[in-house]
């Protein structure tokens, strides 16, 4: 994702990257309705075991918290309806050739305001077996011990 003055990250889902193999990432618009951004802008949304799928050559995120908003009585909606992710058609024909024949999953992996809308990177991913995820912790773990032993030499 590129860094620039216009965006805020408003939540990430720390476990996406320890659990997949993150191979592309894609950025997303969302269909909100009601008072749904007005709780995202005050960052109440969870991203855990949220995921994206392709239905009928559409995009959509399924298990998206998004909790309603205190002040909105009447034009609330579910928390964890399914809501439309707007990409170009191609891209979403790739990313469903891609989930179908291959076994890739399609990710969210963080939301953020850009330029005053919301957007999503997702992540086409490949799941972790157990000892891909020990592997890494061994990794960072010797990653660690390194760079105390610099510091302390410094």
């Amino acid at each position: 994702m590129p860094v620039s003055s216009g965006i805020k990250i408003i939540a990430k889902n720390k476990k996406a990257r320890h659990d997949f193999f993150i191979e592309e990432t894609y950025e997303a618009g969302i269909s909100l309705v009601g008072t749904e951004v007005k709780s995202i802008r005050m960052g109440k949304v969870n991203l855990k075991d949220s995921f994206a799928q392709v239905k009928r050559g559409e995009l959509f995120v399924l298990n998206m918290h998004i909790s309603p908003y205190e002040m909105g009585n009447i034009f609330n909606r579910d928390p964890l309806r399914t809501r439309k992710l707007l990409m170009h058609k191609k891209e979403i024909a790739k990313l469903s050739g891609l989930t179908a024949a291959k076994g890739y999953s399609l990710i969210p992996l963080s939301l953020y305001l850009k330029n005053g809308l919301v957007k999503m990177e997702i992540g086409l991913a490949r799941g972790k077996k157990l000892y891909d995820k020990r592997q890494d912790l061994k990794e960072k773990a010797v990653k660690r011990d390194i760079d105390s032993h610099l510091k302390a030499i410094r």
